[in-house]
């Protein structure tokens, strides 16, 4: 039954999440009459205030609803290796029904095919960055004890506008915006790169940052070795860092 609410929490957030960025660059489309910079600031705006409620709804259940997020944690040991396929279905199949419910509402088909081309060394470059980024504002807010529900999505929201590919970061986000002719979709045949970029900018991330928060645990447990005073926010989190490092270096 646990299993089964997460599985539903993984569904629900990401449909929620794909219905937010699809619907409000669909509606944004209409009413900006063509100034694309306008459409993609409120995609980002929408996109980042609902990704704070969702965490905060769903985080007590489950809450990656990205299947960079799911391999990441099962790669550094906080996730059981046979929950990432089912957990990735539920991601995929969520962002699909999110898409659909996106396109139902502003009176489109239910499934159209996306023929918005994004390709090209700088698209791919910047699905490296925000999937790269992504991970590590998820990886460095969780240990340095800050809100990780404000976080990502101020992380997330910035990235849409930042990035040269819009901060798509997520394989289940990337599959579903196959499935609409909106603003906000993407040509089927520009799929794979984007998705390998994002598999590459998730294990950077996962390697850069499992190196830093290891050297981060063994800074510490010198400090107390040594009789010196650590902060009070370094004795609180060096259990936690300790077994990080265990971890990394399996």
């Amino acid at each position: 039954m646990k299993l089964a609410r997460a599985l539903v929490a993984e569904t629900l957030g990401t449909a929620f999440l794909l219905a937010t960025v699809v619907g409000s660059g669909a509606l944004a489309d209409k009413l900006d009459l063509g100034n694309l910079a306008v459409s993609v600031l409120c995609v980002a705006f929408a996109t980042g205030a609902v990704l704070i409620a969702l965490i905060a709804a769903f985080s007590s259940i489950s809450a990656h609803f990205n299947p960079i997020v799911t391999l990441v944690c099962a790669s550094r040991g906080e996730f059981n290796w046979k929950l990432v396929a089912p957990y990735i279905f539920a991601q995929v199949a969520g962002a699909i029904l999110g898409v659909v419910a996106a396109n139902l509402m502003f009176d489109l088909p239910a499934i159209t095919i996306s023929t918005t081309a994004r390709t090209g060394m700088g698209q791919w470059i910047g699905e490296f960055i925000a999937t790269f980024g992504l991970i590590g504002i998820i990886l460095g807010s969780a240990r340095s004890n800050s809100n990780t529900g404000i976080a990502v999505p101020a992380y997330v929201a910035g990235a849409i506008y930042f990035t040269s590919s819009t901060c798509f970061a997520n394989p289940a986000v990337t599959i579903a915006r196959m499935f609409t002719n909106t603003l906000t979709g993407i040509v089927p045949g520009d799929v794979p790169a984007f998705i390998l970029a994002q598999l590459a900018g998730g294990l950077g991330a996962a390697l850069v940052f499992g190196w830093l928060f290891a050297a981060e645990a063994k800074n510490i447990e010198e400090n107390r070795v040594s009789g010196l005073d650590p902060d009070p926010e370094e004795v609180e989190v060096i259990a936690r860092l300790e077994r990080e490092l265990a971890a990394t270096t399996k």
